[in-house]
């Protein structure tokens, strides 16, 4: 059942934001200060890294700068235009985008997830028949081979650490690089003790602004971006037509060419610098969320990528002509700035530094976000900024997290060439990732040619590759901060993964037979009180062991119970009518049903008022429809869920009327309106008597508005993980110690957090696995 559950769901929808043409220039304008702020401030700090090693020294034949140009151009072009903004941004998983989408969207045309409730739509499936003998044989072996999937996901993974290494080592860079350009100005002394305190501030103020939302930063840092990407393409032309108006020659691939011919090993480990260039574009595939496809590629094609080849340009004019530099680390941005405008554009490049920042900020929230929903990450707090596009959040824990690493990685190193050593791993890491990932996704989500796919992953791939090894080799010079990072993550990711499984194995294991339940006869041996007894499960099929064990003690419930299981399905969103799935567990006389309510890893749950309304409804709905028995055999009743429909919450016409208030509300005149308008109204819910359904239809929904209207109380598990007895050592540490470590420091499920605590009851029991 958990490989079907996202059936019915459907295929993901994507959303229609901004279908007008100003709507999607109004966020592609937007996006300019969130998704571009990082590629758009890489020219503070490209050559600088390029050449700041021994790697390669500028000479008076200038082949090392034109290298670097025409470098720096094709790689420009070719990985952050054609690879994602022309290919990869059109594999969004229903309007989402990052390294975990990838997986999500593989995992959803393949039976490859390992997470519980992973699954396939009908409507993919139906897609996947679709393809040539290749196709289907790739397909074959990833849902055969257990390894392979491993493999999959820990591919995912990988990459997902290595967003959040380069959300942690971005901000450093980028705001560091900009203050550098204080040294020009001061004595080496006096910079050495200003520009960190200077950048360290800007980092706090930069993650202070985050819980202001993705909306309200974008509309203040958009003007921010513009004024620089105008800056830098204006001095850039300056630089070309003032110094060297050939300039325009080293755009040549011959250039790289006697580069790497006259450089040699230097050139190659130099590239390590040059590949910062790109840094940000992975980062544009993970807000894709937060915007549209299209808006992205038009302020990237229309504005972001004609500014940056200009500015590339220009700073390659002008280093071209002066070779006098004091050292290779002066070689930079701010070298090529003419000295009257070289304080403004100072402060621009500060401000825009940290709307260079918010791009994978914004990104390692998204994808955070993504794998939590899967399992794949600790629970944590998920603010939704805005009330019109569900992918723009805010989480506090992970933006605290972010920035006291930020801060330690900026005062340990204290210098740009380790910042940026580390950041390029980073980046190149999480880009081979995506190709591989993307490689999968056009031949199993897109049904394209094998060979296809394979030519996508060899020509990106083998770029990559180099710019791979070029980075890996200057591990001992800071580029050992992200592998330490992801290591670390991947252990948190790992864990809390593996330990989300091992409950869910226990819980299937140790689940009560529906058959036992039935044999106990319409009151289940036990006294039924009036009200609504919602079961809180993980379970699709078979009863919850919480529930005999809340009985065995306590040998009393409700007239009217429910197994409720809310589970993540491993797409963007899942359209309201498709959101509850209703059964009944044995004869009508029982009054016991099982809903499964399916949310989707970017949708927002409903509060707690709204879902008792809409679960009512749906039930309701379900039982005018002449809902069916199942019989009281084992092999019938352990297979209720299979048959489960898909109710369309609220078709039904009940009345709803306005309730006594709350008994804890205040009779004291002196209450203000507001605090008045704020009680809310316990609500009423009434059969019309003009509703044509049959007598034991009508005394079945009857029962449900009485229950109702007694009171709903959510019964929810209280689990610890426990190895069990002969485990192994490492099975022991990992449960008992880190798996119990995150539960307890780690937010519960979503819902929970809207369930009223007056009417909540939590049934404690130890897990061993």
């Amino acid at each position: 059942m958990d490989l079907e559950l996202a059936h019915g769901a459907g295929a993901p929808r994507k959303r229609q934001r901004g279908e007008s043409w100003g709507g999607v220039l109004l966020l592609a304008y937007q996006s300019l200060g969130v998704v571009y702020g990082d590629v758009a401030t890489s020219p503070l700090y490209v050559y600088k890294s390029a050449f700041a090693g021994d790697d390669i020294t500028h000479s008076a034949g200038n082949e090392e700068i034109y290298g670097v140009l025409s470098f720096v151009f094709w790689t420009l072009t070719l990985v952050s235009l054609l690879k994602y903004v022309l290919i990869v941004l059109r594999a969004s998983d229903g309007g989402e985008g990052g390294t975990f989408a990838l997986y999500s969207l593989i995992c959803r045309h393949v039976r490859a997830g390992l997470l519980p409730g992973g699954g396939t739509s009908e409507d993919l499936a139906a897609e996947d028949n679709r393809g040539d003998g290749a196709v289907s044989r790739a397909r074959t072996l990833l849902e055969r081979y257990r390894l392979l999937q491993r493999m999959l996901l820990f591919f995912a993974l990988l990459g997902t650490c290595m967003v959040i290494g380069d959300g942690v080592l971005t901000p450093a860079v980028s705001v560091f690089s900009a203050v550098s350009g204080l040294e020009l100005s001061m004595e080496k002394e006096t910079h050495k003790y200003v520009g960190l305190p200077v950048t360290c501030a800007i980092l706090i103020c930069l993650f202070a602004l985050q819980h202001y939302g993705t909306h309200r930063v974008g509309c203040i840092f958009a003007p921010i971006i513009c004024v620089w990407l105008l800056c830098i393409s204006m001095i850039g032309l300056y630089n070309i037509i003032h110094w060297n108006h050939h300039v325009y020659q080293a755009l040549s691939p011959y250039y790289m060419y006697q580069f790497l011919k006259k450089t040699q090993t230097g050139g190659w480990k130099s590239l390590g610098g040059i590949l910062l260039c790109v840094t940000g574009s992975e980062a544009m595939y993970a807000d894709l969320g937060h915007f549209s496809q299209k808006s992205i590629q038009i302020a990237f094609i229309s504005v972001v990528y004609p500014a940056l080849v200009l500015a590339y340009m220009g700073q390659a004019a002008y280093i071209s002509q002066h070779h006098s530099f004091e050292n290779n680390y002066h070689i930079g941005f701010y070298v090529s700035v003419p000295e009257k405008l070289r304080y403004p554009v100072l402060v621009i490049a500060i401000l825009a530094a940290v709307v260079g920042s918010q791009a994978i900020i914004t990104g390692t929230f998204s994808i955070i976000k993504q794998c939590s929903a899967l399992s794949c990450f600790p629970g944590v707090k998920i603010v939704h900024t805005s009330s019109t596009v569900h992918g723009q959040i805010y989480i506090p824990e992970i933006n605290w997290i972010l920035m006291i690493l930020c801060l330690a990685v900026t005062i340990g190193f204290n210098n740009t060439k380790h910042l940026t050593n580390a950041q390029g791993l980073a980046v190149i890491t999480v880009m081979l990732v995506t190709t591989c990932l993307m490689s999968l996704v056009i031949v199993l989500c897109w049904n394209k040619s094998i060979f296809l796919a394979l030519g996508f992953l060899v020509f990106f791939g083998s770029i990559e590759v180099l710019y791979f090894s070029a980075a890996l080799v200057k591990v001992h010079e800071g580029a050992w901060v992200p592998i330490t990072l992801s290591f670390v993550f991947m252990i948190v990711m790992s864990v809390w993964h593996y330990g989300t499984i091992k409950k869910y194995e226990f819980d299937v294991q140790n689940k009560v037979s529906v058959n036992w339940l039935l044999n106990l006869g319409p009151s289940l041996g036990i006294v039924r009180v009036r009200g609504i007894g919602l079961i809180h499960t993980e379970l699709m099929s078979g009863i919850p062991a919480i529930f005999s064990h809340f009985v065995t003690n306590l040998p009393a419930f409700h007239q009217v119970l429910v197994f409720l299981c809310v589970k993540s399905v491993p797409v963007p969103h899942v359209e309201p009518e498709e959101r509850f799935l209703v059964g009944r567990i044995g004869p009508k006389e029982y009054r016991l049903y099982r809903v499964i309510v399916r949310y989707g890893y970017r949708d927002v749950q409903q509060d707690d008022l709204e879902f008792e309304k809409d679960l009512i409804n749906s039930i309701a709905e379900f039982v005018r429809n002449g809902g069916p028995d199942q019989n009281g055999s084992l092999e019938g009743a352990d297979k209720a869920s299979e048959k489960l429909s898909s109710i369309r919450s609220g078709s039904i016409p009940l009345w709803e009327e306005d309730g006594e208030v709350d008994g804890s509300i205040s009779s004291n005149k002196e209450i203000n309106q507001q605090t008045v308008a704020q009680q809310r109204k316990k609500p009423r819910f009434v059969l019309p008597k003009s509703a044509q359904v049959d007598a034991e239809v009508r005394a079945e929904l009857q029962d449900l508005m009485d229950a109702r209207e007694a009171g709903m109380s959510f019964i929810l598990g209280h689990s610890h993980m426990k190895a069990k007895s002969g485990s192994s050592f490492v099975k022991r540490i990992v449960i008992n110690f880190i798996y119990e470590f995150l539960r307890r420091n780690s937010r519960g499920p979503s819902y929970a957090a809207n369930i009223p605590h007056a009417s909540t009851l939590e049934v404690g029991m130890v897990y061993q696995v």
